[in-house]
């Protein structure tokens, strides 16, 4: 009889990336091979290593996910080669993620796409990070949970739940949450981070995602008592947006809208130095060129009496014009100028 070939087992640090190209989560790992999620969490953090015919089961599990690629065939790939491997790799499970942090489908496209127009502008930081799509999920939660998309007019009005009731219960419960622990609970108990790395992608310290955890694993379960078991909660929140339509733009859309807004930010930039300079060019043709010292305000003068109105005429007065009045315009009396 012939025995089935021997399925090596990848290194910790491939796993969950395998895991995560075929969109499962932890909980449907362990339901697969038969353990806890808690054991699939060591297995990827490398505390503990499968044995016998768990550990093949396991590496058959992940030999189904596409390898990765070698670094020699890393260094070959061009820019743009790489940013569509990553985007094929993340975009359809981010898009799922962020509709369960915002119940918004539209919403949920305009994060990832964000996301990765930020990755591809800022592409030579991203390509070496020990972690291109924690960046990219990072981002495009941060993009969903923005507060700023309240004071938008196409969402001000609640979207169309989904059409299952249990599905539109649960994703109610998630969006009863706040946001740091909506956050946290589906980084955790959806994407399958551990503990450690949860805390670090939220910018809270490892006892307070901790807590967050279980506050909001409280919260669901007294909405949805069926849901305490925290394997059950992960396997609904895996399947969650399944069925739902969401679809993610081509890479190389994303590509060039990334490529075009920062044209139209270069091109905004280059506008306003113009203008700086033009009304500083104006500034200086029209300003003064030498101090004018300011005139001082009017005030005043006490003390001087008025000017007197003219009398009535004496009686040689009245004489004398009497007498001019009567007098020729043009007789002898009169002094003529000679002409010369």
């Amino acid at each position: 009889m012939t025995q089935s070939p021997t399925i090596p087992l990848p290194p910790p640090s491939e796993r969950r990336r395998l895991r995560e190209s075929q969109s499962l989560t932890q909980a449907q790992v362990a339901e697969r091979v038969g353990v806890s999620r808690e054991t699939v969490r060591a297995w990827e953090n490398g505390r503990t290593t499968p044995r016998g015919r768990k550990a093949q089961t396991y590496a058959s599990l992940l030999a189904a996910a596409p390898a990765a690629t070698p670094v020699e065939d890393m260094t070959a790939l061009t820019p743009a080669q790489a940013f569509d491997a990553l985007y094929a790799f993340c975009a359809p499970a981010l898009v799922r993620q962020t509709y369960l942090l915002t119940g918004r489908r539209e919403l949920a496209r305009e994060s990832v796409e964000r996301a990765f127009q930020l990755a591809w502008h800022r592409w030579p930081e991203v390509a070496v990070d020990p972690d291109p799509a924690g960046w990219v999920r990072a981002m495009a939660y941060d993009c969903a949970l923005s507060p700023w998309h309240r004071f938008r007019a196409r969402h001000r009005h609640p979207e169309a739940p989904p059409a299952d009731p249990t599905d539109r219960a649960l994703l109610s419960a998630l969006l009863k949450l706040p946001p740091p622990y909506r956050r946290t609970l589906l980084l955790y108990d959806g994407v399958g981070l551990g503990l450690p790395e949860t805390a670090a992608e939220t910018e809270a310290s490892t006892p307070a995602a901790a807590n967050r955890v279980l506050h909001a694993r409280e919260a669901v379960a007294a909405r949805l008592p069926e849901l305490g078991d925290p394997t059950h909660l992960s396997t609904r929140l895996s399947g969650l947006a399944t069925h739902a339509r969401l679809r993610a733009a081509r890479p190389s859309a994303v590509r060039a809208g990334s490529e075009r807004r920062a044209r139209n930010w270069t091109h905004a930039a280059i506008a306003f130095t113009i203008a700086l300079i033009g009304a500083t060019t104006f500034t200086l043709h029209t300003s003064p060129t030498h101090y004018e010292p300011a005139v001082a305000p009017g005030a005043s003068v006490q003390g001087i009496p008025p000017i007197p109105a003219p009398g009535p005429l004496s009686r040689t007065e009245l004489t004398l014009r009497k007498k001019l009045r009567g007098e020729t315009e043009n007789g002898p009396e009169r002094v003529t100028p000679e002409m010369r």
